[in-house]
């Protein structure tokens, strides 16, 4: 019995979509953010927009970080153990602390609802459904 060949890999497509996906954090983000501003409070409209920023780092830092490790492990093809700069592994660890200390000082300093905040980091969940039908209807990705 032999076995079929796998599907060739498409052509890379993952700076197309990484764009979209930042675009698309930005508009669900600005977009939630002006709403909730306009019909609940000025405060909520800004607690929404810190956290869709905060979104839109942290989904640029974990894409810059996968790539440093993919770019790494490719150059090193053949060896055991492929390094990667210890510097990656700081970006994925204070993508976290970032957004921890940016929702603290939000929250305290500034008297914006945490759930606002939440909400606003809640626009990259929006921006990979968005990509999704983008992705579907277009027939692109």
């Amino acid at each position: 019995m032999t076995l079929t060949p796998p599907i060739a890999p498409a052509p890379d497509g993952h700076p197309a979509f990484s764009r979209r996906m930042q675009w698309f954090t930005v508009v669900a983000g600005s977009l939630s953010a002006l709403a909730i501003a306009a019909f609940r409070s000025p405060r909520w409209g800004i607690g929404v927009a810190v956290g869709t920023v905060l979104a839109w780092l942290n989904f640029r830092w974990l894409d810059q970080g996968v790539g440093a490790i993919v770019v790494a492990a490719q150059a090193q093809e053949g060896q055991p153990k492929p390094k990667v700069p210890a510097g990656t592994f700081w970006k994925f660890a204070l993508r976290y602390a970032l957004i921890g200390a940016a929702t603290y000082v939000s929250v305290v300093y500034f008297a914006v609802p945490l759930v606002a905040v939440v909400t606003g980091l809640l626009a990259l969940g929006a921006a990979a459904m968005m990509e999704g039908l983008f992705e579907v209807f277009s027939g692109r990705t």
